[in-house]
């Protein structure tokens, strides 16, 4: 469970490590943004939402928005909640569906008592483990963001948190701070033979204790050998993610009937749809 090399978490306040620089990786890096489409399908799987009903969902450390254009793909509604300024700038220029906010988990999460059907979070809970001031305390910053959490979400709904731990005892401190603040649950490992793609899922339950969901242990090939690409042009909404162009037809097709799951009024579909019109001048 080490980490063979420096972990962010090490180098700085997170606010501090996802600048524009981190954030234009999130935009361009093919490897990255799969990798995270792959973890919040993962994560959606084991939230076990109910099927064909628009969910309201929290998307912690919401980042650029990648996750949060997933769920959106699902027909689910969304508000993103993180601490670095130029990410959710990033995610506004990438014209996000959901509502974004700036703000610390460590410091609670700021919104009314059963808000949300649901919550997810990828890659950002271990940063809560580590002290970046004298005031910083690990124990209370994670009971203070799991003791909001718990209220913010409506009684037997999930909260399904992918993270790095860095050790057995960082695994345990965040676990112990959970069940503290009323949660049950535990963790899912997923690929645990693997090396590379081994993912640590905290599933957590803000009702009766209900069975904890089994970890996967068959992988691809492929995605073992996968290599990293960048490219000079934004990926936006993760609709390259289906081999769809933006603003093409198929793009457009896809978006209104996105919109129509949701329940919200859409023009109905006609041969002019997504056709390319000429510039006025």
């Amino acid at each position: 469970m080490a980490c063979r090399g420096r972990r962010p978490e090490h180098g700085g306040p997170p606010e501090l490590f996802y600048d524009q620089n981190e954030a234009q990786k999130y935009m361009r890096n093919s490897r990255m943004i799969d990798v995270q489409t792959k973890m919040t399908g993962r994560a959606l799987e084991l939230l076990d939402l109910p099927d064909e009903k628009p969910c309201f969902l929290l998307d912690i450390g919401c980042g650029t928005g990648l996750s949060g254009d997933y769920l959106s793909e699902e027909g689910h509604y969304w508000v993103g909640i993180d601490i670095s300024l130029a990410m959710l700038d990033a995610a506004l220029d990438r014209e996000a569906q959901g509502d974004l906010l700036l703000g610390d988990m460590g410091q609670g999460i700021p919104f009314k008592p059963g808000s949300f059907d649901g919550c997810i979070s990828i890659s950002a809970v271990q940063w809560l483990c580590n002290a970046n001031k004298k005031s910083d305390i690990p124990a209370k910053r994670l009971y203070c963001f799991f003791s909001s959490l718990y209220s913010v979400l409506v009684r037997g709904a999930r909260a399904v948190l992918q993270l790095y731990p860095e050790n057995s005892e960082q695994l345990e401190l965040i676990t112990t701070q959970a069940i503290r603040a009323g949660f049950t649950g535990g963790v899912v490992v997923d690929y645990p033979n693997s090396a590379k793609a081994k993912k640590f899922y905290l599933c957590l339950f803000s009702g009766p204790s209900t069975f904890l969901p089994k970890g996967l242990h068959e992988i691809k090939e492929e995605e073992e050998a996968k290599e990293s690409t960048f490219t000079n042009r934004r990926v936006q909404n993760r609709i390259a993610r289906r081999g769809l162009v933006r603003k093409s037809r198929e793009w457009v097709l896809e978006k209104k009937e996105r919109r129509r799951r949701q329940g919200k009024e859409v023009r109905p579909d006609t041969q002019y749809t997504g056709r390319k019109r000429k510039p006025y001048f």
